[in-house]
């Protein structure tokens, strides 16, 4: 029998009802006005879905052609609840969602487990929420796929970049970057932040991203970093915040939609 990573969030920051979480994705993708092409890599937020999913979802409408052809998304997100040097790995052979069962991709986590930077470390995982926020979305618009889940702890983007180019693949492979932007500032404040952060993302000048900027800091710094070798571009599809969607406007949590191309 497969061991498992259960849900740590279903319920609080998405239904825990399969019916209910169904309906909320569609609707969240089905206001989204179609087009662009199939990005390489995304980065997208992570907050309870009443704050941050009409923003996720402005990126993820963009996956729903290439639903039969992305296998494997190599999933990355900063770690919220447990500190640790670099990258982590989970010992488990799926990731459960109440939209069913995600299988690990062993091949592909065989490629990164003789990196120095990367180990398995299941506390990183356990009650982690910034990859399993984007996990029903990914359910929802790709059906089957197999996943590479890499909490991010302290790491250099080089560092971060490494793993990325040797889990890169083809088409049939998608890279998601989970970060929220700015917390807590006034809206004004947040949006002349977020604004800036974007500007540096579209420019891939991960340098200028700094410590109160985005959670998400490292992993993304470590794809702007690969992209940036690559000779990709980066775009904004979305930049709202908390005070847009259901919050109040005085300490808001910023929220940003990007593809790489």
């Amino acid at each position: 029998m497969a061991s498992v990573r259960k849900p740590a969030v279903a319920g609080l920051f998405y239904p825990d009802n399969p019916g209910e979480l169904h309906t909320m994705i569609a609707d969240f993708l089905g206001a989204v006005r179609p087009g662009g092409t199939v990005p390489r890599a995304i980065i997208a937020p992570h907050a309870g879905y009443m704050y941050s999913g009409p923003v996720a979802a402005s990126v993820y409408a963009r996956l729903k052609p290439a639903r039969d052809v992305i296998r494997r998304v190599v999933l990355l997100g900063p770690a919220h609840r447990v500190g640790f040097q670099r990258l982590a790995l989970p010992s488990a052979e799926e990731f459960v969602t109440p939209l069913g069962a995600i299988p690990v991709d062993q091949e592909a986590v065989a490629k990164i487990a003789d990196l120095s930077q990367v180990h398995v470390l299941d506390q990183a995982h356990e009650r982690e929420h910034s990859l399993e926020v984007h996990l029903p979305f990914l359910q929802e618009v790709l059906g089957e796929f197999t996943l590479v889940p890499l909490v991010v702890g302290d790491a250099d983007p080089e560092e971060v970049g490494e793993v990325l180019e040797k889990l890169w693949g083809g088409p049939e492979t998608l890279i998601v970057i989970s970060s929220d932007l700015s917390h807590y500032h006034p809206y004004a404040a947040a949006q002349k932040l977020d604004g800036a952060t974007s500007q540096a993302i579209e420019a891939l000048r991960y340098e200028d991203i700094g410590y109160d900027h985005a959670c998400g800091r490292i992993p993304v710094s470590g794809l702007l970093y690969v992209a940036r070798k690559r000779g990709m571009r980066a775009k904004t599809v979305d930049l709202r915040n908390s005070g847009d969607t259901v919050g109040p406007r005085d300490q808001v949590v910023g929220y940003g939609a990007y593809v790489i191309e």
